[in-house]
Parts: C-alpha cells; sequence; structure tokens
C-alpha cells in the first residue's frame, strides 16, 4: 500500500511540475494569432484535465473514506449491538463529512471549467 501511494505521489508532483513549467515552454516573445489561439487551446485543455483530475481525485478520497466509515460503524455494531444507536449516527455524520468534500471538489471543478480566472490573461 506504501509502495502505491508513493508512486502514485511521485507521479503526481511529476505532473504539477509538467504543469507548472509549461508557461515557460510555451512562452514566447512575438505575440502571433496562431500563438495566442494555442495558448488558448492549452490554458482550456489544462483546465479540463485540472478539473477532472481534481473531481475524480476527490471522489475516489471520499468514496475509500465513506468505505472506511461503513466498514468501521459495521465492526462496531456487531461487537456492541446495543450502542447501535450511537454508532450510527456518528458514522453517517462521518459520512456527510466525507460526502462534503467531493461537492467542493466539483465546485472548484465548476469554476475551473465555467469561471476560469486565467482566461482573461490569454485574452479570452
Amino acid at each position: 500500500m506504501r509502495k502505491s501511494l508513493k508512486s502514485i505521489s511521485i507521479g503526481l508532483i511529476v505532473l504539477g511540475f509538467l504543469f507548472l513549467t509549461a508557461s515557460f515552454a510555451l512562452a514566447s516573445e512575438g505575440a502571433s494569432a496562431d500563438t495566442a489561439a494555442f495558448t488558448k487551446a492549452i490554458v482550456v485543455g489544462c483546465a479540463l484535465i485540472g478539473a477532472g483530475l481534481g473531481v475524480g481525485l476527490g471522489a475516489i478520497g471520499s468514496g475509500m473514506g465513506i468505505g472506511n466509515a461503513a466498514s468501521g460503524g459495521s465492526s462496531a455494531v456487531g461487537r456492541n449491538p446495543d450502542a447501535q444507536g450511537k454508532i450510527m449516527l456518528t458514522m453517517l455524520v462521518g459520512m456527510a463529512m466525507a460526502e462534503s468534500c467531493v461537492i467542493y471538489a466539483l465546485v472548484i471543478g465548476l469554476v475551473i471549467l465555467y469561471a476560469n480566472p486565467l482566461l482573461k490573461y490569454v485574452g479570452m
């Protein structure tokens, strides 16, 4: 498990580094119409990729958290059936908090797609 998390985090760091350095690689001194259209396409494409990755990773993390909460709640109720009401209430509140993270990721993804603040810098 740790090796896969390490490789995923290294991959995300490399991907982030590539996205951060892409603006320097694409910068040019002469701004022609083709360059402006290409820059707009790159910004929109990166916004689509970023929104998809953000919502996807948020959903994966929340799904893992909700599954962990359901597993722990089921185990706790199996060990102590008399405390089912308190355990279920706490479990459902934890699941709602995990699900709210997906909603925040979705809102940020929609802002990136439809109200992208970077588009004013590329002339859209």
